[in-house]
């Protein structure tokens, strides 16, 4: 870090800097420095010399504060590369370690990983022993003596080393399971074998029974239907019979309604013809009684035209009057005066009109 000094004070060395830095209030005597320039300068605002003396100490203290602030900077930055500087030292040795470490166990674990190699191996050896010995259920007997004869086939001896009891124990058992289920399991079978031929004897009895008792039921069942059969047909002459009877009342009482509805049609004709001429008259009536009325009307109308026509000829005359005697006390002759009404009135002079 780089000493630097201001024209108010001198700055903290960087032997003593992170001491002064890291200690309370440690700035003060710096400070108090700056402050003791400060309180022995007297500004002058009336001249420009002296005003220049007040900007100038004023830079000086802005310029010791950033000096002073660079200062606590730059030891922050130093401290903060610390730490990574540390882990990488510690990273540098865990690693290098790790590595010593794994080349000098590396012979340990080659053992280890060859004898659990070899553990493994025997270990197979007898969990497949041991599955001859399980999962028997729903495998036939065919299919069990063919893994009795294949876990038979399979050799212990000291190959197995340390494993070889264990395997003659896990044998043993699969051994006495194998041929236990095998012994179920020929029974099983030959239970199941004597069931389907109780099955089949029953199946057939039920065959033969029902084949009689379709037969049976066959016989019944057209006798039923030959006796139906000529039940039908006794029923069917009686019901042609009653048909026979009945349409012949039928087409009596047919005709007598034909010839009430014959006669009741007749009157109401006669009815209609009255009604008819009776709505004709009245028609008749009305129409001449609505024809006076429209006449009457009508009479009303042109006569009520008639008086307002008179009304508003008079009227005009009047304002015709009116107008001609102006003309003439403006100093028209009469005739002339007569004229250019009648001119007005007719429309005949433009942009002039008699308000009536």
């Amino acid at each position: 870090m780089k000493e630097e000094n201001t024209d108010l004070i001198a700055l903290p060395p960087s032997e003593t800097a992170m001491q002064v830095y890291s200690t309370p209030m440690g700035l003060d005597p710096f400070l108090a420095q700056i402050k003791a320039e400060l309180d022995a300068f007297v500004p002058d605002v009336t001249t420009k010399k002296g005003r220049d003396a007040i900007a100038s100490i004023a830079y000086k203290v802005a310029k010791g504060k950033t000096a002073l602030d660079n200062i606590g900077k730059d030891l922050v930055a130093e401290l903060k590369d610390v730490p990574k500087k540390i882990d990488a030292e510690r990273k540098r040795m865990r690693d290098l370690l790790d590595l010593w470490k794994d080349e000098v166990r590396a012979p340990l674990t080659a053992w280890e990983e060859a004898e659990e190699a070899r553990k493994q191996e025997h270990q197979s050896c007898i969990n497949r022993i041991q599955f001859f010995g399980q999962g028997f259920e729903g495998v036939d007997a065919e299919t069990l003596k063919q893994r009795l004869s294949e876990l038979e086939a399979i050799a212990i001896g000291d190959h197995l080393e340390e494993f070889e009891a264990e395997a003659h124990r896990a044998k043993a058992k699969a051994l006495e399971a194998l041929n236990a289920a095998i012994a179920a399991r020929e029974k099983h079978e030959a239970e199941q074998a004597e069931l389907a031929r109780l099955r089949a004897e029953a199946a057939a009895r039920e065959q033969k029974e029902r084949e009689e008792r379709i037969a049976r039921e066959a016989a019944e069942r057209a006798q039923r239907e030959a006796e139906a059969k000529a039940q039908a047909e006794r029923e069917a002459v009686i019901r042609r019979e009653q048909e026979t009877k009945a349409a012949a009342e039928r087409r009596e009482l047919e005709l007598t309604l034909a010839a009430e509805r014959a006669e009741r049609e007749k009157a109401e004709a006669v009815q209609r013809e009255q009604q008819a001429k009776a709505d004709a008259e009245r028609r008749a009536a009305a129409a001449v009684e609505e024809e006076q009325r429209r006449v009457a009307a009508q009479a009303a109308v042109e006569a009520a035209e008639a008086k307002r026509r008179e009304r508003d000829k008079a009227h005009k005359a009047a304002i015709n009057r009116s107008a001609l005697e102006a003309f003439v006390q403006g100093g028209m002759t009469e005739e002339c005066a007569k004229l250019a009404v009648t001119l007005i009135a007719k429309k005949s002079i433009p942009a002039v009109s008699i308000a009536y």
